[in-house]
């Protein structure tokens, strides 16, 4: 009998609420999640799993938690219009992270859980972007690019790097390690900009995927969790500097909900609808929050009650292992 599944959860920002009503379908089927990782709000989700939240107590922590104490920045950068433009300018973002990285802590903190070493080896990855040189980031393995012990990462600080949206958050800045080819590089150059892994990979399906067909009855099955649907549906208006960048960073980060889910990956991905609800939508309701998760539920329900492990498996051979080489 089946028992364990790897889990990777796409990023959506505060849509990403429902991701924890799909896993209370896990749950209920007497499923355990092996390994988990995901991007953006996804990396939120997957790091509460690794660390041994179920869903109840995930739904516990949605009702309590009022998302909009995350758009956190000092007062003196309040002043209309001026204020936000300044900061922008100052810190590369509209609002620190700072409070949803102490959020993120503190949960996992409960669950005696602090860095990457208090997990088993490859429980948990977090995607993230590297801007500076333009590189994806599995976290925690490419840490060691920036001489950091990927065993030391704290997982509260690699969340924030992946959920980082790009001009709404400050992006986590990082110094590189010392290279002996970069003698007479200028002291700006020698720090990274990372910020949200959905620029790059929001929906990472593909990282527990393995080419060695002689381990199929052995393999530990993926379960994709997507989100899918556009936000208000409502034009974004732009009548100034701001508005424009709300209007950038949020059409940048829902094109990837209308992303076509390929015939090749339907067997294994759960598609999640998100209710009309936007990625920046961080003064939502209990009410609202309550209807995603259950729209997550839902979801999750539909897929397992047709879901069988022999037909994924002819799935993983037919379009993962004799997919052809690019």
């Amino acid at each position: 009998m089946l028992v364990k599944i790897n889990a990777v959860f796409e990023g959506g920002g505060v849509k990403g609420i429902a991701l924890a009503g799909a896993v209370q379908s896990v749950e209920q089927r007497g499923l355990t999640f092996h390994q988990v990782a995901g991007t953006s709000s996804g990396a939120i989700v997957a790091s509460l799993v690794a660390a041994g939240y179920t869903a109840e107590e995930m739904k516990k922590v949605i009702i309590a938690t009022p998302f909009s104490a995350f758009m956190q920045r000092a007062p003196i950068f309040n002043t209309k219009v001026i204020g936000p433009l300044a900061r922008l300018f100052l810190k590369k973002g509209l609002y620190s992270g700072e409070a949803l990285e102490h959020w993120i802590h503190q949960l996992l903190l409960a669950k005696g859980i602090r860095t990457f070493g208090d997990l088993k080896w490859n429980q948990l990855r977090i995607i993230a972007s590297d801007i500076s040189d333009r590189r994806l980031l599995v976290l925690p393995d490419d840490i060691a690019q920036y001489g950091i012990d990927p065993k030391q990462l704290l997982i509260s600080k690699a969340v924030r790097m992946s959920t980082s949206i790009p001009y709404f958050f400050d992006p986590v800045i990082i110094r590189k390690a010392p290279d002996k080819r970069r003698k007479k590089e200028a002291f700006a150059d020698q720090f990274a900009y990372i910020v949200d892994g959905g620029l790059l990979s929001n929906f990472p399906l593909w990282i527990f995927d393995q080419e060695n067909s002689s381990a199929i009855e052995q393999l530990v099955p993926t379960i994709g969790f997507q989100l899918v649907g556009r936000g208000s549906g409502q034009p974004n208006t732009i009548v100034g500097p701001l508005t424009m960048f709300k209007a950038l960073f949020s059409t940048m980060m829902e094109a990837h909900d209308e992303r076509y889910i390929e015939d090749a990956n339907r067997f294994r991905t759960i598609k999640i609808p998100t209710l009309g609800v936007s990625v920046t939508d961080f003064d939502i309701g209990n009410e609202k929050s309550l209807e995603l998760y259950e729209a997550g539920k839902r979801a999750g329900d539909h897929f397992f009650n047709k879901w069988k492990l022999n037909d994924y498996k002819q799935g993983y051979m037919e379009h993962v292992l004799r997919k052809p080489q690019s």
